[in-house]
């Protein structure tokens, strides 16, 4: 009776919110550790290249340049005013299905680390979303060569990106530390994700907007209505807009926020139910 009361013990303080939270104050303040390793992770991607880094701004300028261009006269719209919308589009999607795909597999890609190394869980979440945070900066090179080339007047408001891009990152840690241990305990969630995020590509406004779905008479049709129902659309919104010199109407905040709220709860319930399991799962 006292061995197993004594087996149990761990594991029964492990499985608390406190230990969940621990976690990630312990993995935060180990930054040296994370951002280390994340920029390691770039440097190692693109060892003995020219351009480094900036094949992936190349590559997304290229992308939505095309595709901008192209659904700009299907839809017969001015690509002046639409190819702002695609490109930081797809630049905020880059952030968005890098944390949703590369979360998934992000402890069974670090199993070594994970077992050899004494540090807290959250550490290997932190430099993931770390190492996105760095291909956004690349990209948004992208978007001040357009600023400046098609004149796009910014007002007071592009400092609303400050905030947004703080909760679209905050939104990152829980994404990626909830679909990590899921995804590590059950491995088909991994490619299932990877379909899903291709498949939120399409019915998300990047590559084409609400106003497009509008008919005559000026009336938005239901299908514009139906935008709203995607959580992506509005974290989508809040970090475009400013950047490409739109208002961003205040219910889009208030359901990020929401958003933000339940995801992090349910992470951190996750957390507290197996988080101690994931270096026995990998």
């Amino acid at each position: 009776m006292t061995s197993d009361a004594h087996e149990e013990t761990p594991k029964s303080q492990s499985k608390t919110f406190g230990a969940a939270f621990r976690d990630l104050t312990r993995g935060f303040f180990q930054y040296e550790l994370w951002l280390q390793l994340g920029w390691q992770d770039i440097k190692q991607r693109y060892k003995r290249s020219t351009l480094g880094p900036l094949w992936i701004t190349i590559a997304t300028g290229v992308m939505a340049i095309a595709l901008g261009l192209l659904y700009s006269l299907l839809f017969q719209i001015d690509w002046r005013q639409f190819l702002p919308h695609v490109t930081v589009g797809f630049i905020v999607w880059g952030f968005i299905s890098g944390c949703i795909k590369e979360g998934s597999t992000v402890f069974i890609e670090n199993e070594g680390l994970i077992k050899q190394l004494p540090s807290a869980l959250s550490v290997h979440v932190y430099r993931l979303v770390w190492r996105q945070v760095l291909f956004l900066a690349h990209n948004m090179i992208i978007w001040v060569l357009m600023v400046i080339l098609l004149d796009i007047p910014l007002t007071w408001e592009v400092l609303m990106f400050v905030p947004a891009l703080l909760l679209l990152i905050l939104n990152g840690v829980w994404v990626a530390m909830f679909f990590g241990i899921v995804a590590t305990r059950f491995r088909d969630v991994a490619p299932l994700l990877e379909a899903l995020v291709q498949l939120l590509f399409y019915v998300t406004p990047i590559v084409w907007t609400t106003h497009t779905l509008e008919v005559r008479g000026g009336e938005v049709a239901q299908q514009a209505k139906i935008v709203e129902i995607n959580p992506l659309f509005h974290y989508l919104e809040i970090v475009r807009a400013p950047l490409i010199g739109q208002h961003v109407e205040a219910y889009h905040w208030w359901i990020v926020i929401g958003c933000t709220v339940v995801g992090l709860l349910l992470t951190v319930l996750v957390m507290r139910q197996w988080r101690y399991r994931v270096p026995y799962w990998v």
